[in-house]
């Protein structure tokens, strides 16, 4: 009687096998994590052009029923009654922009947090946006848009407002490499 001796190769992957497998993934996450960083730098752009154009439709909406007045300025004359919480009244200054722009308004430019018949303009925002790149709300106002320029180590917006030229506080290029962003 002859029997016959099966051999039964084990069932699995060899070493060779394997290591191509995991050489192939890390070639694949080589070529496709710097493509999702590049995407969400322009994601962050694309949300800072959004909100760039937000701000300067908000500010010349304000700007058209404030008698040609931007948002910034102190308001003229004294404020009638509030029911609310009044806002600020310094010249120049973004805090009166942001109250301005947020808040309830008359064509003068007082303001206050509930709408009645003294303030029946506004709000123009719900609030400031952010600037998505640097991540920051602040906002510069200036009187003259050459004598501060946008800064390198500044951040969020920068607002002029004699003008309403509206723009990133940065010389940061955009991720095109030729345009800054204040250009946006």
């Amino acid at each position: 009687m002859t029997t016959t001796v099966r051999h039964y190769a084990a069932k699995g992957f060899t070493l060779i096998e394997l290591l191509i497998v995991v050489i192939i993934i890390a070639i694949l996450a080589a070529i496709a994590i710097p493509q999702f960083s590049s995407s969400s730098d322009d994601a962050a752009e694309s949300a800072m052009g959004a909100n760039l154009s937000t701000m300067r439709s908000a500010i010349e909406l304000y700007r058209v029923q404030h008698t040609n007045t931007y948002p910034s300025r102190a308001p003229t004359g004294a404020a009638p009654a509030c029911e609310g919480d009044a806002g600020s009244v310094v010249d120049n200054n973004a805090t009166t922009m942001d109250h301005q722009l947020t808040r309830f308004s008359n064509a003068a430019g007082h303001t206050c947090t509930v709408r009645n018949a003294n303030y029946p303009l506004g709000p123009y925002l719900r609030a400031m946006p952010t600037e998505p790149v640097t991540n920051s709300a602040t906002v510069l106002v200036v009187t003259a848009a050459a004598t501060t320029p946008p800064g390198a180590a500044t951040t969020g917006w920068r607002f002029v407002n004699t003008t309403g030229q509206f723009q990133v506080n940065s010389t940061r290029v955009a991720r095109d490499g030729n345009t800054p962003l204040a250009n946006k």
